[in-house]
C-alpha cells in the first residue's frame, strides 16, 4: 500500500521554474495517468516522483515518509520506460531477473518469482529468448516483468506504448489494465499523451499545462464538466467546438446566447447578466442534424469514416464547427445544415475561459 502526497512541490533549472506548486493526493492503489501538451512537466513530474530528478522546493511524501532526499532505489518505486531499456544479450528471464540477483536474493526464490511474473504476463515460452527476438509488445511485458517481480509499492509508466502500432497499443492497454486488477493494492502512475490510453485505463486523471495542474478528477468528469477552456480542449477527439458569443438574456437559472446566424441556445447557467461575453462549447459528437435546430452551417468538408462521418461546417461570421454523426451521410459540400443538441450537453466559460454552466 503506499499513499502519494505531493505539497507545494517546484522543479526548477535555473531561474525557469517546469512544474509550479504542484499539489496533488494519490491514494494507494489508484490508477492515476498523467496528460497534457508536449513541455507541460507530465514526464519531470513522473521523473520527481522515482527520484530521477530532484525537488527545488515543496515536499514529496510515499506512505507518510518525507522522501525528498531518499535515492530512487529505496523508495519502494519500479518505473517502465518508452524505451523498454532491456540488456540485449540477456535473455527474458535473465533480463526479469537481473535486479533480485543483483539484491542477493537464492536463486530458488529468483525462479519462483520469476515463473510467476512470466505467466502473469504470458511470457513463459519466451523466457530463453533474447530481446531482439521479441516483438515490440512482448518487449514491454518484459519490462513491465522487471518492474513487477521487485514487489514494488508504485508503478511509473512513462509513455511506455508511445513506440508500438495502434493495434499493439490496443493489446497493451488491455494487458496493463488485466496487470491493475491483479495488483489492486499497488499504486499506478502512467504518463501518456494519447487520450484514449487515459479515458479508457484511469482511475483519476491529472491534466497539466506549463507546469501547472489544471484539473484532476475521473475520466468523465473531465469529459462531462470541464473546469476551464484549455480541459474541455483537451480532453475530447475530435475537441470541442468553441463559439464566442454574448449571453442575450438571463433569469435566476438560465441564460440564452446567440449563435452566429441569429440563433440563440439555451444553457443553465445561473447568475450571470445580459451583454456579458462568454465562449459557448458543445462537443461535435453532441451536435445533431435538425431541421430546426438554431446553429446554421455550410459544410466544407466531409470525412465518411463508415461507422461515422464527420462534418466540418462554416458558421455565419466565418468560424467553424464539426459534428460527429452515426454511419454515413448524404450530405455534400456546399449544403447547408441545420444543428442543435440537448441543452444540458452545451458547456458555458467566462472571458477568463473558466466553467460557468451548472
Amino acid at each position: 500500500m503506499a499513499d502519494i502526497k505531493i505539497s507545494n512541490l517546484i522543479k526548477a533549472y535555473g531561474a525557469v521554474q517546469i512544474l509550479k506548486n504542484i499539489n496533488l493526493d494519490i491514494t494507494s492503489g489508484e490508477f492515476v495517468v498523467f496528460v497534457g501538451p508536449s513541455g507541460c512537466g507530465k514526464s519531470t513530474l513522473l521523473r520527481t516522483i522515482s527520484g530521477l530528478e530532484n525537488i527545488t522546493s515543496g515536499e514529496l511524501l510515499i506512505d507518510g515518509q518525507v522522501v525528498n532526499e531518499v535515492p530512487p532505489s529505496k523508495r519502494g518505486i519500479a518505473m517502465v520506460f518508452q524505451s523498454y531499456a532491456l540488456y540485449p544479450h540477456m535473455s527474458v528471464y535473465e533480463n526479469i531477473a537481473f535486479t533480485l540477483e543483483n539484491a542477493g536474493i537464492p536463486r530458488d526464490q529468483i525462479r519462483q518469482k520469476v515463473e510467476k511474473v512470466a505467466e502473469m504476463l504470458q511470457l513463459t515460452p519466451m523466457l530463453t529468448r533474447l530481446p531482439k527476438n521479441l516483438s515490440g509488445g512482448q518487449r514491454q511485458r518484459v519490462a513491465i516483468g522487471r518492474a513487477i517481480v521487485r514487489d514494488p509499492k508504485v508503478f511509473l509508466f512513462d509513455e511506455p506504448l508511445s513506440n508500438l502500432d495502434a493495434a499493439l497499443r490496443v493489446q497493451m492497454r488491455f494487458e496493463i489494465s488485466r496487470l491493475k486488477k491483479s495488483l489492486p493494492n499497488t499504486t499506478m502512475i502512467y504518463v501518456t499523451h494519447d487520450q484514449v490510453e487515459a479515458m479508457t485505463m484511469a482511475d483519476r486523471i491529472v491534466v497539466l499545462r506549463s507546469g501547472i495542474v489544471e484539473q484532476v478528477g475521473t475520466p468523465l468528469d473531465l469529459y462531462n464538466r470541464p473546469d476551464n477552456l484549455f480541459v474541455a480542449g483537451f480532453i475530447g477527439s475530435p475537441q470541442m467546438n468553441f463559439i464566442k458569443t454574448e449571453i442575450v438574456s438571463a433569469t435566476a437559472k438560465d441564460v440564452k446566447v446567440s449563435v452566429p446566424g441569429g440563433g440563440t441556445v439555451s444553457v443553465a447557467a445561473p447568475g450571470r447578466k445580459s451583454g456579458e461575453k462568454v465562449t459557448l462549447g458543445i462537443r461535435p459528437e453532441h451536435l445533431v442534424h435538425d431541421p430546426k435546430g438554431p446553429i446554421k452551417a455550410s459544410i466544407f468538408n466531409l470525412e465518411q469514416l463508415g461507422d461515422s462521418h464527420l462534418a466540418y461546417g462554416r458558421l455565419a461570421d466565418g468560424s467553424q464547427v464539426l459534428m460527429r454523426g452515426a454511419g454515413q451521410t448524404d450530405a455534400k459540400p456546399d449544403d447547408v445544415i441545420k444543428l442543435s443538441a440537448d441543452r444540458t450537453l452545451f458547456h458555458l466559460f467566462d472571458e477568463a475561459g473558466l466553467r460557468i454552466s451548472a
